[in-house]
C-alpha cells in the first residue's frame, strides 16, 4: 500500500529523478509544452506550478529559489518577467495534461503537458 507516500520514484535514485524532472520543467516553461509520459507529467505539474508561484511573489528571495531550481538564468529571468501577468488571475492549475496515446516500444501512457492562457 501507498498510504502517506508524497511522490513518484519513477524507478529512478533521487538525484537521478530530480535532474530528469528539472530539465522537463525547464523544457515545459522554456517552450510553453512538452510530451512524456503520464507519470512524468504528474510529477513534474508540481514543479512547475511551484515556480509560477514565486515568479508571482518577485522577490529576490523567490528568484533565488527559482534559480535553484532549474538553473538556467536567462529562463529565470523571462519568467519573472511574464509570468506574473500572465497568470495574476490563476490561483493555480497552470498546467493542462492531454492524454495522447501509448509509447511505442513499452506501451507507456503518453501525454501532452502545456502552460494554459
Amino acid at each position: 500500500m501507498r498510504h502517506k507516500k508524497a511522490y513518484r520514484k519513477l524507478g529512478k535514485p533521487t538525484d537521478q529523478r530530480l535532474a530528469m524532472l528539472k530539465s522537463i520543467t525547464a523544457g515545459l516553461l522554456k517552450n510553453g509544452k512538452v510530451s512524456t509520459s503520464k507519470a512524468r507529467a504528474l510529477e513534474v505539474r508540481f514543479f512547475a506550478e511551484k515556480l509560477v508561484a514565486l515568479s508571482k511573489k518577485g522577490d529576490l528571495f523567490s528568484k533565488r529559489k527559482a534559480f535553484s531550481m532549474i538553473r538556467d538564468k536567462d529562463l529565470v529571468k523571462e519568467l519573472f518577467a511574464t509570468a506574473p501577468e500572465r497568470f495574476k488571475d490563476n490561483k493555480g492549475g497552470v498546467t493542462r495534461i492531454t492524454k495522447t496515446g501509448s509509447r511505442r516500444g513499452d506501451n507507456a501512457k503518453m501525454v501532452l503537458l502545456e502552460l494554459v492562457n
